[in-house]
């Protein structure tokens, strides 16, 4: 699992038939600071995430079958909106309510 932030949207009316239904989000992956890392990604959405919502996303074989019986052609997928996060760094932990 990686953390992300929901940076935009991907419209596509054309898809393949098991993408009907989602939302594509573009993602920008973050570390545990909340600093982007990496490269942005597209993901699909089942759960509701929105731009500027941080987000848990998987990604690789496994986030084809977040339809039990009907694998599809995805690459990552949103597994969860972050609430907040707690990175103890030295003797200071540094607590984050992710929707403020």
């Amino acid at each position: 699992m990686r953390m992300g932030k929901v940076i935009g949207n991907v419209w596509a009316t054309r898809k393949e038939e098991g993408l009907q239904g989602l939302k594509l989000l573009i993602i920008q992956p973050i570390d545990a600071y909340g600093n982007a890392i990496q490269t942005q990604m597209v993901a699909a959405d089942r759960i509701g995430a929105g731009i500027g919502d941080e987000v848990l996303i998987t990604s690789g074989g496994s986030s084809r079958y977040i339809m039990k019986d009907n694998p599809i052609p995805i690459d990552a997928v949103v597994i969860g909106i972050i609430d907040s996060t707690e990175v103890k760094r030295g003797e200071i932990d540094e607590s984050s309510n992710r929707n403020d």
